[in-house]
């Protein structure tokens, strides 16, 4: 801004100097004209004026003004021939007076008064101007020609008085600089509270960013961000001492079903409400922070046990027993918490976040409310990772005549126990794993139901049990067959339309085919697993409920289900052995008691001895399946009945 500004003046300055010169040299111009008109061109030759034309000379410029300080004439060889001041000798500017002669441009300089003789008392500038005298100026007294009227004949030197021009730029000059400094100074003060009023607001907006990159814009907890960094200094504080860090994750059941009944603002109030509660509940050192949605971290950075731990779980699931006021309604709301502890299940920050995560989900699948972390619910450990990319693999080489099938279907019979012959066969998937041997359902059917791979299991046992029922079919025999569907297989109707291609393709009696659905499937998504049922039913599919007693199916929905069978859990048949609990055949009889009278057909499973087979028998149960009778085996060892004719497997 100062080069500026002293650009801006030095121009400025410049500027008006020039346009005072020019317009000093025009007067001086105009007045070397009227001189020049008393003279005659030939006293410009001689170099000499007589009296009259000096008058004559004098007469002409009288009228100027005070302005004019002195004018003298010369002739072209330099000789004086007027002076306004009386002098009748002097030398002149020869440089500028050839300069002029040969240009035919006047010729002006600022400078001190300096004429010799003259008193100065006070100081004087003046504008020193050397004139061109053409022929056309003088007084000629014949017309000249075009040419000979551009001839110079002499010069002209007037001399203007400019002290008080000069005066004048001096005091505009400084005025200039004076409203330009001002105006400088005024331009960076305000530049100056502009860019520190920005650089305050860019502070506080940095540190309001940085602030909200710490903390959830919501509630005001600390974020994920955040908790990892204080997580990770708890550990390096406790990895002297022998103390664990703790961690908490909880999640708010059906929060969804909250923000789409009551709305996102409802939604919203009631996680400011949760984390008030979380904050003014725990201990000081207890950091609760918000991962985002609806879950909630709590981080116990000295914990001396597990079994502490997971009591503080218990303490904060207790905070959600009071109901939350949303506006005039008082909203009871449930949570799945997971707590894991350092160096017990996780060696670092990150692996303590994660199996937090799997215990909170343990919870929330097995509805327990708090739950510790297990390996035995960690479906993302190494080995159980490295067990479903095995498990991918076997379904993907199915039909692959260079691969050696690993999937394979094995057979129970179902024991009438009334004339103890085989009344139907249940199939059950088996693992021939190649290092591991033999492996049940249990081992790997959870984790297919957990990674999605458990309708493409569903469709192996589907097919491979369809097209073994078509195969005895041609030798003559047939016997229903019971195939199991996941709760995942059953909520989807894309399962009855599979079946109903595959009955097709194999000339496959509908009838001949059972599918078999937990109570647990039933409660859990009742609405989509009853539509599907019904289709099977219409198809001619018998559907029967696994595992009954387990889950909470009401009296009414089981008499509006359609469904021909029911199957005792092996809970209760186990019970009612020797060392049983008491009043195991009470449960047992009215279970069948509700059963029947709804119509439906009774199975006991996991019969191992004939004292319960006997005692089942009594309380009137229909069929039984069990070690009892036989064990799952291949197809290949198994011998359904011919026809309609039901024989015992020995």
């Amino acid at each position: 801004m100062l080069l500026v500004g002293v650009a801006l003046v030095v121009v400025t300055s410049s500027q008006m100097r020039g346009q005072a010169v020019r317009d000093g040299t025009a007067a001086a111009a105009r007045t070397a004209m009227f001189a020049a008109r008393a003279v005659p061109s030939t006293a410009f030759v001689t170099g000499l004026l007589s009296a009259a034309e000096r008058d004559a000379v004098t007469d002409a410029i009288r009228g100027f003004g005070d302005e004019l300080v002195e004018l003298r004439l010369w002739s072209a060889d330099g000789r004086l021939m007027y002076s306004s001041d009386g002098a009748t000798t002097g030398l002149p500017r020869a440089d500028r007076l050839t300069r002029v002669m040969r240009s035919g441009t006047p010729d002006a300089v600022v400078q001190p008064d300096v004429r010799a003789g003259v008193p100065a008392p006070d100081e004087r500038t003046v504008l020193d101007v050397y004139v061109p005298v053409r022929l056309s100026d003088t007084a000629t007294p014949e017309e000249p020609t075009d040419v000979a009227a551009t001839a110079r004949v002499g010069g002209a030197e007037v001399m203007l008085d400019h002290t008080v021009t000069q005066q004048t730029l001096q005091s505009t000059t400084r005025t200039v600089t004076l409203v330009v400094v001002g105006s400088l100074v005024v331009l960076w003060l305000l530049l100056f509270r502009i860019v520190h009023a920005t650089s305050r607001r860019l502070r506080t907006t940095a540190l309001d960013n940085a602030r909200l990159a710490l903390l959830d814009s919501l509630t005001g907890l600390p974020n994920r961000r955040l908790l990892a960094d204080q997580m990770q200094r708890a550990i390096e504080k406790v990895a002297d001492d022998d103390a664990r860090v703790g961690l908490i994750l909880l999640d708010i059941d059906r929060f969804k079903d909250i923000n789409d009944t009551l709305g996102h603002d409802h939604g919203d109030e009631l996680l400011q409400q949760v984390a008030e509660r979380l904050r003014h509940a725990l201990r000081d050192d207890d950091v609760v922070a918000r991962l985002g949605g609806d879950e909630f971290a709590i981080l116990l950075p000295d914990v001396r046990t597990v079994a502490n731990a997971e009591r503080l779980a218990l303490r904060v699931r207790g905070l959600f027993a009071r109901p939350f006021e949303l506006s005039d309604i008082a909203l009871h709301v449930e949570t799945s918490i997971g707590v894991a502890c350092l160096p017990d299940h996780a060696a670092d920050a990150s692996a303590l976040m994660r199996t937090a995560d799997i215990a909170m989900y343990a919870a929330k699948h097995h509805r327990t409310g708090v739950s510790v972390y297990s390996p035995a619910s960690d479906d993302s450990s190494p080995a159980r990772l490295v067990l479903l990319g095995e498990l991918h693999r076997a379904l993907e080489s199915r039909g692959d005549p260079t691969e050696v099938p690993q999937l394979e279907m094995h057979y129970q019979p179902k024991i009438e126990l009334a004339s103890q012959r085989t009344v139907g066969l249940e199939a059950l998937i088996r693992w021939r794993h190649p290092t591991r041997g033999l492996l049940p359902p249990g081992a790997f059917v959870p984790l297919a139901e957990q990674s999605g791979l458990i309708h493409r299991v569903t469709e192996f046992a589907l097919e491979e049990s369809v097209r073994q029922l078509a195969r005895w079919h041609a030798q003559g025999q047939a016997v229903p067959v019971a195939v199991n569907l996941s709760a995942h297989d059953v909520a989807s109707p894309a399962v009855v339309d599979m079946i109903e291609l595959l009955l097709a393709r194999h000339g496959v009696d509908a009838s001949l085919l059972e599918v078999e659905v937990t109570e647990t499937a039933l409660v859990a998504d009742r609405t989509r697993v009853v539509p599907v049922l019904e289709r099977l039913s219409a198809l001619g599919v018998c559907v029967a409920i696994d595992d009954f007693g387990t889950g909470t199916t009401s009296i009414s929905q089981l008499r509006d289900l359609p469904v021909a069978e029911l199957k005792i859990d092996r809970v209760f048949v186990a019970d009612l052995g020797e060392g049983g609990r008491a009043g195991s055949e009470v449960v047992v009889q009215a279970m069948v008691d509700l059963a029947h009278s709804f119509g439906l057909r009774v199975v006991a499973e996991g019969v191992e001895d004939e004292p319960t087979a006997r005692t089942l028998e009594r309380l009137g149960v229909d069929r039984a399946q069990g070690f009892l009778w036989a064990r799952p085996a291949p197809a290949s060892a198994v011998h359904p009945p011919g026809g309609s004719s039901l024989h015992p497997i020995g």
